[in-house]
């Protein structure tokens, strides 16, 4: 086991809009580096024409139709209506579902499951991994790339310190991600059943689009921490922590997101 560490609201119409609603568009136009990078994790699930891949939080399926054209009939699956339906709308040829990934099946099996930028997402880990454990075939393989242990650390802290300095500090108590350590997760894998093959931790600092990039960053990641508070008032609180970030996160003209991400590939034995 390679265990290396490495100008209207904004808020109109988007996440926060109604918390726990994807703004698909929004996701797609401003956060396009999600899908970027996850095709790096792509090499390490090497697809091959005929298997059968289950994609985990397809999200509007840009990842999943890339699979597809290594020949893989493949199938992705989104918490998301709004993701999905985007999804069916811009690859037809790809079956696409609405499902939770803590407690989903199919009938058949799968040669692999791959996951991007997903996981952290889910606070159900091991309910997460026994789902994806059973609809594996033996000796199946499961990729996938999440946030680490301190992943986007200085945004959350600068969304809080506002959130305080507001008056809505029972906001900070939301429990947005789950971010884990690869000591930990491998932990976990092993304990459902795989066997991890290879765990990599690494700090990747991620370009935002746009000098609104924070600011569009925070309003579809951060959406949690905003429930029950008013649109305008929210829109001022990122302002505020778009400020303080501007010390830290902001470089020759541009944006950063302080990555730490944490890749994983395991074997159902």
């Amino acid at each position: 086991m390679n265990t290396d560490i490495k100008n209207k609201s904004l808020l109109q119409n988007s996440p926060l809009g109604g918390v726990g609603v994807w703004d698909a568009d929004l996701y797609d136009n401003k956060h396009s580096f999600v899908a970027k990078y996850g095709e790096d994790v792509l090499g390490w699930l090497a697809p091959q024409k005929d298997e059968h891949i289950l994609d985990v939080g397809c999200g509007t399926g840009t990842l999943t139709e890339k699979i597809a054209e290594s020949g893989a009939v493949v199938t992705g699956i989104d918490a998301s209506p709004e993701m999905i339906a985007k999804a069916k709308q811009a690859y037809n040829n790809i079956e696409f579902f609405v499902k939770d990934a803590t407690n989903f099946s199919f009938d058949k099996k799968f040669d692999a499951v791959f996951s991007n930028a997903t996981f952290h997402w889910i606070k159900e880990q091991q309910g997460l991994l026994q789902c994806i454990y059973d609809v594996l075939k033996s000796n199946g393989r499961l990729i996938y790339e999440m946030g680490a242990k301190h992943n986007i650390e200085s945004i959350h802290k600068a969304v809080k310190q506002v959130l305080i300095e507001q008056g809505f500090e029972a906001n900070t108590k939301i429990e947005v991600n789950y971010f884990s350590s690869a000591g930990e997760h491998a932990m976990m894998l092993e304990k459902i059943g795989f066997t991890v093959s290879n765990i990599i931790q690494f700090e990747r600092p991620t370009e935002l689009v746009g000098e609104d990039g924070m600011k569009n960053w925070i309003a579809q990641f951060c959406q949690s921490f905003f429930k029950n508070i008013p649109t305008e008032k929210a829109n001022a609180i990122i302002d505020k922590a778009v400020a303080i970030l501007k010390e830290t996160n902001y470089e020759n003209g541009k944006w950063y997101a302080d990555y730490i991400r944490l890749r994983v590939k395991a074997i159902k034995k």
